[in-house]
């Protein structure tokens, strides 16, 4: 139906129809761009009108992390506005994270005002001649789903309705939008729109039946079919259907650099992290929305095993060279694709076959679950503290009602994740420094669950810890940060031996651009924005620190981080 509000200027009907749009929350990094919108904000607040509620965050990391947190919890979009390009350029690391996570998030930027004179919003600061670009949209056009300019307050329900909704098509992702000045001091006397919209994302699609059915006639026939799943937990709804393919199928699940939490951990088909060694002799391998589910460089499946690849995007189009076989790819939503697949597996595979699959990959599971166990109880003593210790203290201390926000050190194999959507690591990109601000963003979208968030200390450095801890205190988001402190950018050093192992920079006493030492004593940061930080160092004292840490979480609402020194690799 029509609806009809009075207004004043083009900035107060664009947070109106955000707040009609579901958008709960606006996060800002303000700059003179924003003087439309803070007006229009006193408005609303002298009215009683709070949606959607502005978020200040003190930096565009912060910022964009925060949004990606809360659209990745919910799967709803919400809204990020930064300064013009100098903050654009800020939040494009948070924006490329966005687009390989597919995140849905409206990033939207102020522009430099088009005009020098005569016009309400035009220059009158000496930045907004230099802070101008022939092309704004130029800087993020190839990660974002789309952009465009708005030109007038008449266009506002077209292009808010427009952006949002291709932001939740699928698959998902970020779209940007810059508003010049003088397009939201325009003065408006009425906002007329329809509620609920009439522009909204696709109806969810299942791949072709037919293609399906040959699917299941594949994996039926399969001697020793395995699948591979990354970030199909982005949908929680499809941890179950993928759980009933691996039953129908008595194959086993890995996680490959999982993104999100796609399988119980604590199920017996549970294969863990690693499907190298399974790859040599796996035929038919079921691929489900991993990116990159090997490294051919390494170890790569025979020529004669047949790939069935199973997503929105199974091409991932987007990505320039991607050469994974997809002997079969069927498109569609995970959910409703795994659920079709599992049914039609189901009735055509020999129970006996299942049978012996299953009794196998169980008992391969329960060695594992061993081994695991072993190599951290092995390393529990140890000082500097072992990762895999911390990993496990972690893991016994949290439940099924906590969220973990993993930006690299964390070992899953350590914890028992079965809750759907209580997992979440970096994007495939990996722009350092999402950690924080997601951490943020997940606990504003699920504020009775218990938020942990673990960063290596070069992930710390760069989630722009002050406006991290700044945004924590001021927004009551009590989050557990933990530090996996190293003194090393651990991935530049893997990589530079993995490159050259008997290499110069391997035998060499201190590899260059990659050493953190000497570490600033990251707890008094947090200390700084009044969070409850400890520093660790003793092994034997580490699980009740966790415990401590997550008591003042959850009991006393406080903001927590514990600096916890590892082992310098």
């Amino acid at each position: 139906m029509l609806k009809k509000v009075a207004i004043e200027s083009a900035a107060e009907a664009y947070l109106e129809l955000l707040a009609s749009r579901g958008v709960e929350y606006f996060f800002g990094n303000a700059g003179t761009d924003f003087a439309p919108i803070i007006e229009a904000y006193a408005k609303r607040a002298a009215e009683g009108q709070l949606l959607p509620h502005a978020i200040t965050a003190p930096h565009e990391i912060t910022a964009i992390g925060m949004a990606h947190g809360y659209a990745m919890v919910t799967g709803r979009p919400q809204v990020v506005m930064v300064h013009v390009i100098v903050g654009t350029a800020n939040a494009l690391g948070g924006i490329i994270n966005a687009a390989r996570a597919h995140a849905p998030i409206l990033v939207t930027a102020g522009r430099t005002p088009l005009t020098e004179d005569k016009l309400l919003g035009a220059r009158n600061r000496h930045i907004h001649w230099a802070q101008e670009s022939f092309d704004q949209g130029a800087m993020v056009r190839e990660f974002v789903k789309w952009d465009y300019e708005l030109r007038m307050g008449g266009q506002l329900e077209t292009v808010v309705d427009r952006a949002l909704a291709i932001a939740r098509s699928e698959p998902q992702g970020p779209v940007y939008l810059t508003l010049p000045r003088e397009t939201l001091s325009e003065k408006l006397d009425a906002l007329e729109y329809f509620d609920p919209p009439r522009v909204g994302p696709p109806a969810a699609s299942v791949a072709d039946p037919t293609a399906v059915e040959r699917a299941a006639e594949i994996l039926a026939a399969g001697r020793n079919p395995i699948i591979i799943a990354k970030s199909s937990g982005r949908d929680p709804g499809a941890v179950a259907p993928l759980v009933a393919l691996a039953e129908a199928l008595g194959s086993p699940v890995y996680e490959q650099a999982a993104t999100h939490l796609n399988f119980p951990q604590d199920h017996p088909l549970y294969g863990g992290g690693d499907p190298t060694p399974q790859l040599a002799d796996a035929n038919p391998i079921v691929v489900v929305e991993a990116d990159a589910p090997w490294f051919p460089a390494l170890r790569a499946p025979g020529p004669e095993t047949t790939v069935i690849q199973i997503g929105h995007d199974p091409l991932f189009s987007r990505y320039p060279i991607r050469g994974f076989a997809v002997d079969l790819g069927l498109a569609g939503a995970p959910r409703l694709t795994l659920t079709a697949l599992a049914a039609a597996v189901g009735r055509r595979v020999d129970p006996a076959a299942v049978e012996a699959r299953r009794k196998r990959w169980e008992a391969e599971h329960r060695k594992l679950v061993e081994a695991w166990a072993t190599r951290s109880a092995a390393v529990k003593g140890d000082a500097p503290i072992d990762m895999a210790w911390l990993s496990r203290c972690i893991g016994d201390a949290i439940d099924d009602d906590t969220i973990v926000v993993n930006e690299y050190d964390l070992d899953t194999s350590q914890t028992t994740l079965r809750a759907p959507g209580s997992y979440f690591s970096q994007s495939p990109a990996s722009g350092l420094g999402w950690g924080l601000g997601a951490a943020l963003g997940a606990k504003l979208a699920a504020p009775d669950k218990t938020v942990v968030c673990c960063v290596g200390d070069g992930a710390y450095i760069f989630g722009t810890p002050t406006a991290a801890h700044w945004a924590a205190r001021a927004h009551n988001l009590p989050v557990l940060n933990v530090i996996f402190n190293n003194r090393v950018w651990n991935a530049v050093k893997r990589s530079v031996t993995s490159h050259a192992p008997q290499g110069w920079a391997a035998r060499a006493a201190s590899m260059a651009m990659s050493d953190l030492d000497p570490a600033p004593d990251y707890e008094l940061i947090a200390r700084a924005s009044g969070h409850w930080a400890e520093r660790v160092e003793d092994p034997t004292v580490l699980p009740e620190m966790v415990r401590q840490a997550l008591r003042v979480v959850r009991e006393d609402r406080r903001p927590a981080l514990l600096n916890v020194i590892c082992k310098k690799p």
